[in-house]
């Protein structure tokens, strides 16, 4: 991975086997980014998509594998109670199943590099977005500061 700063926003770039997610965490630790928001694209080899299901309170999670194109990466990053920034992400995939494109999407835990992956972040100016946990649904929502 590596990464520039060019006036507020933030660009990276990522590696074969870097894990998307945990890159640009790493990033806002790096740089004390409470707050943003990002978005990008690559090609991956493995992602684990979560679905929320709302009346067991948990995520049931699938992972594929193979030639992922990453049509469309969106999330943000807010902090928690430790100061620490959380992500809650959500991804495009087109594949081929034999000779058939398919596409798979949702919420993300972790998506595998292949060959590359190109974020933008856009740290929030002005004011913090903080993670506040709502008991109702077992998940955690914007606070903001």
């Amino acid at each position: 991975m590596d990464y520039r700063k060019y006036g507020e926003a933030v660009y990276i770039r990522m590696d074969r086997g870097d894990e998307i997610i945990g890159c640009i965490q790493k990033v806002c630790e790096s740089e004390k980014i409470l707050s943003a928001v990002f978005s990008g694209i690559g090609g991956c080899s493995e992602a684990q998509i979560q679905t929320f299901v709302p009346e067991t309170g948990a995520f049931e999670t699938q992972t594929i594998r193979g030639m992922l194109e990453l049509v469309t990466l969106t999330g943000s990053i807010v902090s928690g109670d430790d100061h620490k920034p959380y992500s809650h992400t959500h991804a495009v995939f087109s594949y081929k199943d034999g000779e058939q494109h398919r596409m798979a999407a949702g919420h993300i835990q972790s998506i595998i590099v292949l060959y590359t992956a190109e974020i933008e972040l856009r740290p929030v100016v002005g004011g913090v977005i903080e993670r506040q946990f709502d008991p109702v649904t077992g998940t955690g929502f914007w606070k903001f500061r």
